[in-house]
């Protein structure tokens, strides 16, 4: 399996990917609590198009997939940080998801480590994410890569129903 920026000829399989979690999810137990509405197929072509999203493929399969920015879509501000950074300083992993067909196959770890590898190319200082307190794989798989708990807080999302998240972050 292989670690990359999503291409244009990836991307219908991204956002499939993303239909097929959602709807594996809402069948067994919706840990991130998303729905067709996020992550939307919007909101992953705004990534695409933003050189934002990564892919983990297996041959032509895309096993999973991840989201990198500086945008902290709330107040980051509000999080326990071992180290005070500016924005443009730290990168945020967002809607990281691997294929239910791909389950316990490392497709997540692919995903993270990755994702720390681009952000220490690219320079940044740290990575860090939020996750739904609930959602305990993926509090498993942070952890279990070195990222360290920062506070549980409210980021005041905008029409976002899930009042607190868990903050994590992996200094680099």
């Amino acid at each position: 399996m292989i670690f990359q920026r999503c291409t244009e000829n990836d991307l219908k399989k991204t956002i499939g990917l993303y239909h097929r979690v959602i709807k594996h999810l809402e069948e067994t137990v919706n840990y991130p609590q998303w729905s067709d509405a996020h992550p939307s197929d919007e909101s992953i072509r705004q990534a695409f198009a933003s050189g934002e999203l990564y892919i983990c493929k297996d041959g032509d399969t895309v096993a999973g997939a991840a989201v990198m920015s500086e945008d902290p879509e709330g107040d980051y501000g509000a999080g326990d940080w071992s180290r005070e950074l500016s924005p443009g300083e730290f990168l945020i992993i967002h809607v990281l998801a691997s294929h239910p067909d791909y389950a316990r196959k490392g497709v997540g770890g692919i995903l993270v480590d990755g994702c720390l590898d681009v952000a220490k190319k690219a320079g940044y200082r740290a990575v860090r994410l939020d996750v739904v307190p609930e959602n305990l794989p993926a509090v498993g798989l942070y952890q279990k890569h070195g990222f360290s708990y920062a506070g549980t807080k409210s980021l005041n999302r905008p029409g976002v129903d899930i009042p607190l998240f868990d903050l994590y972050e992996y200094n680099l």
